[in-house]
């Protein structure tokens, strides 16, 4: 039996990483609102309800279904590197590593993704759709067990800098479960930007919606973040934010089977999950026993050759050429596939493909001299998502993010310009290296599925690197096992941590393995012989990610959603 209940509906659904971001889709639906009016209203909720996990200034990529067309497209969501951004520096002064605090800013592009999406795909005003965010930061929400965890076991960081105590430590502790939680500030900077777009929406709905961007990065709020940081040796600029606009990019797409898979470009992680369909598109799973040795020993090194791939080639492809349609061709993945050995899995992260014989020796050697690491894997809990289907077929899927512990709080807006500086590497010569202008690698990466003509499914995940396994998993639960959007998403689930982490200090795991308890110890017993450093985790463990799917039934009009019973998502529908 689920853990949630299916929900099912014909009119619209949302899903997202906490209850109130999905009645704030619901509501944007109720009110006459399409996919995105109410995807966008779900995510500037996330930036309130989860504000621990999704800064209101963070990051924001998009993933848009166009059902008429039958069209997929991508935004960003993703900022990059201020103009006085230097690895010289990062080298010198903080021996190769990119520092928590103001220096990991880049220029926030959350406000600009979601406004962006409102003009070109929505229909509503950003004042409709940030009025549920506004209520709950104003007026406040009981604080939540998934949120009151993140900051009681961060609250070293919090305390760093009082603008951030004084929000997240309200009388000097960590809030209790329950209670009711206020960010005023934050609901005062949403606002201002809703009177500047009412001020200029005689002009009509597109000047509105242009006027509370600029309220953001022109405006008040921007002048408030570039004295911020030059006062206090932070590099972002007026210059910066003004220069900033998300992009509006074509998906990258693969097909398992019959299933069409739709991701985000290298600039995120996204397209690893693609090369991990395509390398087991073929693979007869089911014979494999679902979550058997066979299986997770056959996916896992399916996934540790996507990841090497990710660490030598992925970046910002403005910057770096990255090969993906070669990356992603029936040659390389035969050529990729005859690397997993039934009886034995890499000790570390296998070498990267499309490199050169003397690269892929030494990668080669260092997996096979990788040592187990003696600590547990790291948690990594922040991020949120939602999904949000109209009646039409079109679909929205969005992974917002950023945290407030590792950097200021700007006094008086209640938030944290994005932080995501901390995906860079500070070494010279890697794809993701900082430099300026350049977008880090981001791990939040929404997806989509399609089978045409039948169905679709908007997905994704919190979870830093674990979201493209966890988002796997799910996808073949559906596609390869045929199980309910629900089921797929509860299964038990398993990750790999045998590469360098995407987060500073970039720690690496050779061999790591976190397997849920409720997969037998028989079974991982066997992985174990294979070679993998087994960690058993708990029976439902938010470590293996928290993933909401939405499916819409063409032929039937029927959504059902699924919602991670793993964190605090829900799933809403009418």
């Amino acid at each position: 039996m689920a853990m949630q209940p299916p929900v099912h509906a014909t009119h619209h659904m949302v899903s997202a990483g906490h209850h109130l971001a999905t009645q704030a889709g619901y509501e944007i639906f109720e009110a006459g609102g399409n996919a995105v009016d109410a995807g966008v209203a779900a995510g500037l909720a996330l930036g309130v309800v989860h504000s621990d996990m999704v800064q209101f200034a963070g990051v924001a990529p998009i993933m848009i279904y166009l059902a008429e067309e039958e069209r997929v497209v991508t935004i960003s969501g993703l900022g990059w590197w201020p103009r006085a951004a230097s690895i010289e520096r990062f080298v010198s002064e903080f021996d190769g590593h990119v520092p928590t605090g103001i220096l990991r800013t880049v220029v926030p592009a959350a406000p600009d993704a979601w406004i962006l999406a409102l003009r070109r795909y929505g229909t509503m005003g950003f004042g409709d759709v940030a009025a549920p965010a506004i209520r709950f930061a104003r007026e406040g929400f009981s604080m939540h067990h998934v949120m009151l965890e993140y900051v009681t076991a961060r609250e070293d960081g919090y305390r760093r800098w009082p603008s951030n105590e004084a929000i997240y430590l309200p009388g000097g502790r960590p809030p209790r479960e329950g209670e009711r939680f206020v960010q005023t500030d934050l609901a005062a900077s949403i606002q201002h930007m809703v009177d500047e777009e009412a001020a200029a929406a005689r002009a009509g709905r597109e000047a509105g919606l242009v006027a509370a961007r600029d309220a953001f990065y022109r405006g008040d709020l921007a002048r408030a973040m570039a004295r911020y940081h030059e006062e206090n040796g932070g590099g972002l600029t007026m210059e910066d934010l003004a220069a900033y606009e998300s992009a509006v990019e074509e998906p990258v797409r693969v097909r398992l089977g019959e299933t069409e898979v739709y991701t985000c470009g290298a600039w995120c992680q996204g397209p690893v999950l693609a090369q991990m369909a395509s390398l087991l598109d073929g693979i007869d799973l089911g014979s494999l026993g679902h979550n058997g040795a066979d299986y997770i020993h056959t996916i896992t090194e399916a996934m540790k050759l996507s990841f090497a791939d990710r660490e030598r080639h992925y970046g910002d492809p403005r910057f770096v050429d990255v090969p993906l349609d070669r990356l992603l061709s029936d040659a390389y993945r035969r050529e990729r596939r005859a690397l997993i050995r039934h009886d034995r899995a890499w000790p570390g992260m296998p070498p990267a493909g499309l490199t050169g014989e003397r690269e892929a020796q030494a990668a080669r050697r260092a997996a096979e001299n990788a040592a187990p690491a003696a600590e547990p894997a790291p948690a990594s809990a922040d991020t949120s998502y939602c999904a949000a289907i109209d009646r039409h077929g079109n679909c929205f899927s969005a992974t917002p993010s950023d945290v407030s512990f590792e950097s200021p709080v700007i006094p008086g807006t209640g938030f944290c310009p994005s932080s995501r500086g901390s995906q860079s590497w500070a070494a010279p010569g890697h794809a993701s290296a900082v430099a300026p202008g350049k977008r880090p690698r981001l791990t939040p990466n929404p997806a989509f599925a399609r089978w045409p003509g039948r169905r679709v499914m908007p997905f994704g995940t919190p979870g830093g690197d674990v979201q493209t396994q966890a988002m796997l998993q799910v996808l073949l639960n559906v596609a390869r096992f045929g199980m309910s959007t629900q089921d797929a998403v509860e299964a038990p689930r398993f990750a790999t941590h045998s590469f360098p982490n995407s987060f500073e200090p970039h720690e690496y795991l050779p061999g790591r393995l976190t397997v849920e308890g409720r997969v037998g110890e028989a079974v991982t017993g066997e992985l174990a012989a294979r070679g993998h450093d087994v960690e058993r985790l708990a029976d439902w463990s938010h470590r293996t990610a928290g993933v909401c799917a939405i499916q819409l039934d063409l032929e039937t009009g029927i959504m059902e959603g699924g919602a991670d019973p793993r964190r605090m998502s829900r799933a809403m529908g009418r």
